[in-house]
C-alpha cells in the first residue's frame, strides 16, 4: 500500500490502492461492497454523516468493513484513487473540494450523470490541482451488474486508467480522451429511458383513471410485442420511486446537455419535472416503504389517483 503523503506510483498494482468513495448512496455501497469482497481498502464520506440519516450508512461500513471519513478533504488526502459517486447537481462540487487535497497523480474517476459541460468544469478543477481525472458514463443500471456495470471512460486520463480498472474488477472502455463524449453518450442515452420512465408512470397513471389500462396494454403489446408491458409498468413506477430524486437531477444535467447541442430541452425538462413529482410523492411516504419492492404498478398508481382526489376534495 501506498505511504501517507504520496501517491500511488503509477505502475503500483491497482489492488492495493486505498479507494475513496465521495457519496455512500447505491452506487457507493454496491461498488464498496464488490471491492471490499477482494480485500481492498475503501473508504467514504456522504453528507449524510452526522444527520439523523447517517444510521444506514454506518451499518453498511461496519458490516463491510469500510471506513468513514470526516469530511471530503480528508478522504482525498487519504485516497490512492478517487471515485466521485454523488448526485449529478454535486458533481463539480465535488471535484472543487477534492481538488483542494488530491494528491499528486491520483485518478479521480466522476461516476455522476453531469453534462459533458459539468465534466469539463470538474476536469479542469482536479487536472488544475495535480490529479488525474477521468470521466464515466454508467450506461445502464447498476443492479444487476454491480462493479461490472458497463462503464464508458472518456478524457486525457482514460486509456491509463482503462487497464488499472479492469484489475479491480470494472468493465470499463475508454471512448474518447476529450472531455464530454462519455458524457453525451450517456445524457442522449437518457433521455429515452427516463423519458420513457416518466412516460409510463404518467400514461398508466390516466389510463387507470380512466379504465382503460387494459386496452391501452394490450394496444402497446401489439406495437412493441418485445415488451412485457405489465412487468416494465412494475419496474419503473419502482425504480422511479426508489430513486426519482437522483433521476430528476440527472435529467436536469440532461437538459443542459441538449441546450449545450442548441436546442430546447422540451422532452427533457418534462420529465425532469415527473420524476421529481412522484419522488416528492414518496417522501411523503405515498408509496410505504421505498425499499419494499413487490407491488404492482396499479397499486402506486391507485396511490396517486386517490392523493389526487383528497387534494381536489379540499379545495
Amino acid at each position: 500500500m501506498s505511504a501517507p503523503g504520496h501517491a500511488a506510483p503509477a505502475g503500483a498494482d491497482p489492488r492495493n490502492w486505498r479507494i475513496g468513495f465521495v457519496g455512500y448512496g447505491e452506487v457507493g455501497r454496491v461498488l464498496s461492497e464488490d471491492l471490499r469482497a477482494h480485500g481492498m481498502a475503501v473508504s467514504a464520506f456522504d453528507l449524510k454523516l452526522g444527520t439523523p440519516a447517517e444510521g444506514p450508512l454506518r451499518e453498511h461500513a461496519a458490516r463491510h468493513g469500510v471506513g468513514l471519513a470526516a469530511d471530503t478533504a480528508a478522504l482525498a488526502a487519504g485516497a490512492d484513487f478517487i471515485i466521485s459517486a454523488v448526485t449529478a447537481s454535486q458533481a463539480v462540487a465535488v471535484a472543487q473540494a477534492c481538488a483542494n487535497a488530491i494528491r499528486p497523480d491520483v485518478f479521480f474517476l466522476d461516476f455522476n450523470s453531469a453534462s459533458p459541460g459539468a465534466k469539463q468544469r470538474a476536469g479542469a478543477l482536479i487536472d488544475g490541482a495535480g490529479g488525474r481525472y477521468v470521466e464515466g458514463a454508467v450506461m445502464t443500471s447498476l443492479p444487476p451488474y454491480r462493479i461490472r456495470v458497463p462503464l464508458l471512460l472518456g478524457g486525457a486520463h482514460a486509456q491509463a486508467l482503462q487497464p488499472l480498472l479492469a484489475a479491480l474488477g470494472f468493465d470499463a472502455k475508454a471512448v474518447s480522451d476529450q472531455l464530454g463524449v462519455a458524457s453525451a453518450t450517456k445524457m442522449c442515452r437518457s433521455i429515452m429511458i427516463k423519458g420513457l420512465e416518466a412516460m409510463v408512470i404518467e400514461s398508466f397513471t390516466t389510463a387507470r383513471a380512466y379504465g382503460v389500462e387494459r386496452e391501452v396494454l394490450a394496444s402497446l403489446t401489439e406495437t412493441f410485442p418485445g415488451i412485457d408491458w405489465e412487468k416494465q409498468g412494475d419496474y419503473f413506477f419502482m425504480r422511479v420511486i426508489q430513486h426519482g430524486r437522483r433521476r430528476s437531477e440527472e435529467m436536469r444535467e440532461v437538459a443542459q446537455t441538449v441546450r449545450e447541442a442548441g436546442l430546447e430541452p422540451w422532452s427533457a425538462s418534462g420529465t425532469a419535472e415527473r420524476q421529481a413529482w412522484v419522488a416528492d410523492r414518496a417522501d411523503e411516504a405515498l408509496f410505504g416503504e421505498r425499499s419494499k419492492g413487490g407491488r404492482s404498478w396499479r397499486e402506486h398508481a391507485d396511490r396517486i389517483l386517490e392523493q389526487i382526489r383528497s387534494d381536489n376534495d379540499k379545495r
